[in-house]
């Protein structure tokens, strides 16, 4: 007997073998049969769907679960135009919290607020509290005099608007989240994504002292997991900079390992280590992406986060020692430093199906999608990017560097794989409103950003479910609806290459399966 049959559905498999069906079976967590394989076999559950559509669940596969859940907790700046505003809703947290203690803020965005916003501003509605205001990059935060004088002098003499390592300075003096805080963080993103129609994600690197993550923030997955607050899959990066030097035979090949909290019984079907995250470059909110030529009116290229022969070395030893590579790279110039890393490290070690990733690969120019195909580097780009922030984006590139931005066409025809995620909680992570940016490539404003980079919606579609699959190694279990793979499901109030491309993003997401359940268990408990 079936656990359950879906039936009188309009289901678009993703497999060209199988392109549509009407009626599908689920045992034990797993697509049993198509249509007439299935059709009239007993079930414990029948599902008459009505003819609603049918797709495999999204892959979201660039997500920081943790960072999101703990954002959605915070009070938010957002949405400020003037500084004024902002200081409103700091006055209003720094009365909650005790005195002496931290007040950490979300939602800071400096290019918004009518004049600068200093760290002395801060300090007049700081009434002895530490004050910590995220940026929306995660690149960047604002604090005030009593975090300043914590620091480096380097460090104290800024205005309080901090940037990667010198935010990371910051981040390390917090105290730490306890483990319940943590997978109290990742059970709520996990829910979001749920509710979105997203059955599993990757998140960007777990580990990190650079950005002051948690070392143990794999454990606090686990625990989320085995607790049952884990209603989606999930694949941990973990970052590079998380890694120590270790010593191993010499026909080894691993001279560097990690230790994030783990213990036995870590790693299943619901929950994974995946790729070796490495950073070269920052964000392009906070203008430091590494860039060949400057920002449009400025004279800054950005930076890179560290010299570009210890980060391609970073590279090498990931590659000799087995990981796949997830490189951020945002800018051109990090674009560079990523390619030139997996080509020296290929070189020193072929590895044929490696299938390394360049994560957002904001910015490529035309040369270098020559070099993504021959390497065979997969592109994990966030299409919502551009959607939210895409004017902003398209000045400080200027017209000839604007339709490089968040390829889509141009990756697709140099035959380099596309994969589409969101990067919550930097931008919004609904997956049908990110596939709706990649065929229209309009901005909110309604401006087209490189129109010539549009793709069609089965392209987009591929990028959200068989292609995201590739990148993480689920091609055998996920991104299909396949028999054999998992029942992970989402049903839509619509098909998204039936209706106009700009009501892609307003689709319903009807209901969304985990192993063949709407709720938290797994059917049968399949793995």
């Amino acid at each position: 007997m079936l656990c359950a049959r879906i039936t009188n559905a309009h289901v678009v498999t993703m497999d060209p073998n199988h392109p549509t069906a009407r009626e599908l079976g689920i045992w034990r967590g797993r697509i049993v049969g198509l249509d007439a394989d299935v059709a009239g076999l007993p079930a414990r559950k029948v599902l008459d769907l009505d003819g609603a559509t049918v797709l495999p669940g999204f892959i979201d596969s660039h997500v920081h679960m943790v960072w999101a859940g703990l954002k959605a907790q915070a009070p938010s700046v957002a949405p400020s135009r003037r500084v004024d505003d902002v200081l409103k809703v700091v006055a209003d947290a720094v009365a909650a919290r005790p005195r002496g203690g931290w007040v950490t803020l979300a939602g800071y965005d400096q290019r918004e607020l009518d004049r600068p916003l200093t760290a002395k501003e801060l300090d007049a509605v700081s009434d002895g509290r530490k004050v910590f205001l995220g940026h929306i990059s995660g690149h960047a935060c604002l604090v005030n005099t009593a975090v300043l004088d914590l620091l480096a002098p380097h460090i104290a003499g800024s205005d309080g608007f901090l940037a990667e390592e010198d935010m990371g300075a910051v981040l390390q003096l917090r105290p730490p989240h306890s483990l319940g805080e943590l997978a109290g963080a990742i059970e709520h993103s996990a829910r979001v994504c749920r509710s979105e129609g997203v059955t599993a994600v990757a998140e960007a690197g777990v580990g990190s002292e650079l950005f002051a993550h948690s070392p143990i923030e794999a454990a606090a997955y686990q625990l989320a997991h085995e607790s049952g607050r884990l209603p989606v899959r999930v694949q941990l990066m973990v970052a590079a900079d998380a890694l120590r030097a270790v010593e191993a035979a010499r026909e080894d090949t691993t001279t560097r390992a990690f230790g994030l909290g783990l213990r036995t019984g870590f790693g299943d079907g619901r929950l994974s280590l995946g790729a070796l995250k490495v950073f070269t470059d920052g964000g392009m909110m906070a203008r430091t992406a590494a860039l060949t030529d400057p920002y449009e009116g400025s004279d800054s290229n950005g930076r890179l986060q560290m010299a570009a022969d210890l980060l391609q070395d970073t590279i090498v030893t990931g590659h000799r020692a087995g990981w796949q590579l997830a490189v951020h790279a945002i800018g051109d110039r990090a674009v560079d430093v990523a390619l030139d890393g997996i080509e020296a490290a290929q070189r020193a070690r072929p590895r044929p199906d490696a299938r390394h990733r360049v994560e957002h690969a904001g910015l490529v120019r035309p040369d270098q999608l020559r070099r993504f195909a021959r390497l065979g580097v997969t592109a994990v780009v966030q299409p919502s990017f551009l959607r939210y922030f895409g004017d902003d984006y398209a000045a400080i590139m200027g017209a000839e560097r604007a339709p490089w931005l968040y390829r889509g066409r141009g990756f697709l025809d140099h035959g380099v794989r596309l994969v589409g995620s969101s990067d919550r909680p930097v931008a919004d992570g609904a997956p049908l409103r990110a596939i709706q940016f990649m065929v229209e490539r309009a901005s909110a404003s309604g401006a087209v950003i490189g129109p010539d980079e549009g793709i069609d919606v089965d392209a987009a579609l591929r990028a959200y479910t068989t292609d995201a699959a590739y990148a993480c190694h689920w091609e055998d279990s996920a991104g299909s609806i396949t028999p054999g793979k998992r029942a992970d499901l989402v049903v839509l109030g619509d098909d998204p290459r039936r209706v106009d491309p700009g009501r892609i993003g307003d689709i319903e997401v009807v209901r969304t399966f985990v192993e063949g359940e709407e709720g938290d268990a797994a059917c049968a408990g399949a793995s």
